[in-house]
């Protein structure tokens, strides 16, 4: 399978999916931990995947992303930012609306 094969599959595997650093139980940075954070404070199930464990998948992500940082989370397929925008958007009730619709 292709690398962007392998993505799409990471992605579509749940609604809401994040690419961090570390794992949920282990972050490696302080922006996957606040990530963490946010999404266990909206309450909702999430799938993630460890960047440092395959370069070809943490490359890979920034290309379909276009974004060169990380944690990237996925919501639906699709891209919405990274810890900074993710603390914007719980902040102002974005993020629950958008992971949780009414």
């Amino acid at each position: 399978m292709s690398t962007p094969e392998r993505i799409k599959t990471l992605i579509s595997s749940k609604p809401v999916f994040l690419f961090m650093k570390g794992t949920p139980d282990f972050p490696q940075c302080g922006f996957s931990m606040r990530a963490i954070s946010i999404l266990k404070a909206v309450g909702t199930d999430y799938g993630t995947f460890d960047i440092l464990t395959d370069p070809e998948i943490r490359q890979g992500v920034k290309d379909l992303s276009n974004w060169p940082t990380f944690p990237q989370l996925y919501v639906n397929q699709e891209l919405v930012g990274g810890s900074d925008i993710m603390m914007e958007m719980w902040e102002s009730g974005e993020l629950e609306k958008l992971i949780k619709p009414s």
